[in-house]
């Protein structure tokens, strides 16, 4: 049955309308997105059916258009609308990272770096940039591909340590395997690092490694001092 012959009040769009998008489904969510189905399958139908294609909303969202519109019923357009809501969210957090949140709820730090990086199919090496109280000034992605200790020029990230003007620099990279675990290369790199902005008087506050479910930070494990 199609949405609009559904009784006043149970189509997701007026779900959401009266009693807000927290009232609604992943399915209902999505269909709301996505607007219309196709033959035999209203747009919620169509949200379920994309749901258990990939195994939730994390991958299909993260997942290539190629594969997405693989499915019946999903083409450029639709895949473009949910990137564009992807991206959004995105950008609340980085928002929200701004205004130096990240410092007074760490939690946060974590979820925007999952949201920034899990996902990956390639290695980034990204900074976090902050002031002299530790607010946070930006996120900058600075290498992808390979990350090992010799991909990473720690005379790139004082350049731009210094451009910015930051005190002090917490830095990430994420493992495409999904596992957080930090190997020897991670550790060498954070050591360079480490050593090269100390010549500018500039902090070395974190090293966190982003895996698909997990961070794993070096300052928690006392790999920092």
């Amino acid at each position: 049955m199609a949405i609009k012959d559904w009784p006043e009040g149970e189509g997701p769009r007026d779900k959401l309308l009266h009693h807000g998008a927290g009232h609604l489904s992943d399915a209902e969510l999505l269909a709301v997105l996505l607007r219309n189905g196709l033959a035999g399958h209203n747009a919620v139908d169509l949200a379920r059916e994309m749901i258990t294609e990939f195994g939730g909303l994390r991958a299909l969202f993260s997942a290539s258009q190629s594969q997405v519109c693989q499915l019946a019923g999903v083409g450029p357009v639709k895949f473009a609308q949910m990137q564009a809501a992807s991206e959004i969210s995105k950008r609340i957090f980085q928002e929200n990272m701004h205004r130096g949140q990240i410092l007074i709820n760490p939690d946060l730090t974590r979820d925007y770096l999952m949201r920034q990086l899990a996902d990956r199919s390639y290695e980034v090496f990204a900074l976090l940039l902050l002031d002299s109280q530790h607010r946070v000034i930006q996120f900058v992605e600075l290498f992808r591909g390979t990350i090992n200790s010799a991909s990473v020029y720690p005379r790139e990230v004082v350049a731009l340590v210094l451009e910015k003007k930051a005190a002090a620099v917490i830095v990430c990279h994420n493992h495409p395997s999904g596992i957080a675990e930090p190997s020897q290369a991670d550790r060498q790199i954070t050591d360079r690092l480490k050593k090269a902005l100390s010549t500018i008087d500039v902090s070395l506050l974190d090293h966190m490694v982003v895996g698909d479910q997990q961070i794993i930070s070096f300052a928690e494990r006392g790999w920092i001092f």
